[in-house]
């Protein structure tokens, strides 16, 4: 499991909490940290520090600049799930919104559970099957609107049908949906406060697994691909322009799934 607290250091995020449904964070479960840490480092020059003591095995925090940018985790080594990233969605009430998945068709895997003094935490999947967190607390980073080059800038659920879940993310969030032209298929981009936070896009019956995307922006998309490749990593969509810029989706050594963005200007 990626935890997302841990003792204050290193990159802590300040202000007021983010709006409830509002991507606030990415983790990152792993079978191999240190290489995991090699592969990112290279890629994005990410840092990283352990932001203190837990009980569920090694974790680090990715920085730039010395901010968080996100948290990787390394799974138990009897455990044979693949890794993936998951993207955390802010809450008001982690209690009422665990009770919510539960009365929308979802699944609750882990929590409400205290995350130390920092707030509190659920890890849940959506009824396709797609994961993802609930954090209520402290703010953390999300999506980040000066597009630095190595951090998020955009998280999208990938789904076999973006209708069939919408009905179940808008029950959990209040969700504003404004459906979106899109060359790969039907895509709904989220509201928050009349504010674009995420979207989700329809993939089709041939998707393997739904699942949430984060897109990390990149200064060179074709170089940044190239580079995955180098570091062992595999490019899954060719960089190719479309409305919010430049994209180019690959896996880590891995095969958990990103997107590259350079954000059109």
């Amino acid at each position: 499991m990626t935890e997302v607290w841990g003792s204050s250091g290193t990159g802590e995020e300040e202000g007021p909490r983010q709006a409830s449904g509002t991507p606030c964070w990415t983790g990152l479960l792993v079978h191999d940290l240190e290489a995991t840490k090699e592969f990112y480092g290279a890629l994005f020059g990410w840092s990283y520090y352990d932001p203190g003591p837990r009980h569920l095995g090694p974790y680090v925090r990715a920085t730039l600049d010395g901010r968080n940018v996100a948290g990787i985790g390394e799974l138990p080594h009897d455990r044979q799930l693949a890794g993936s990233w998951t993207t955390y969605l802010a809450s008001d009430d982690a209690d009422v919104c665990a009770e919510w998945i539960h009365c929308a068709g979802g699944t609750v895997g882990v929590g409400p559970l205290a995350a130390e003094r920092a707030g509190r935490l659920v890890l849940a999947a959506d009824p396709a099957g797609a994961s993802f967190g609930v954090w209520q607390g402290q703010r953390l980073l999300g999506s980040r609107p000066e597009r630095t080059p190595g951090t998020p800038v955009w998280h999208e659920l990938v789904t076999h049908d973006a209708s069939v879940v919408l009905k179940f993310y808008r029950a959990l969030f209040g969700y504003e949906a404004k459906a979106a032209g899109d060359m790969d298929g039907e895509t709904v981009t989220l509201h928050v406060d009349g504010r674009p936070v995420a979207s989700i896009r329809s993939a089709g019956p041939a998707l393997r697994q739904p699942h949430w995307m984060p897109y990390f922006e990149a200064a060179d998309v074709d170089a940044a691909a190239g580079r995955v490749t180098e570091l062992g990593g595999r490019v899954v969509s060719a960089p190719q322009e479309t409305p919010a810029g430049r994209v180019a989706t690959v896996t880590d050594p891995e095969g958990s799934a990103f997107t590259l963005l350079r954000t059109a200007r």
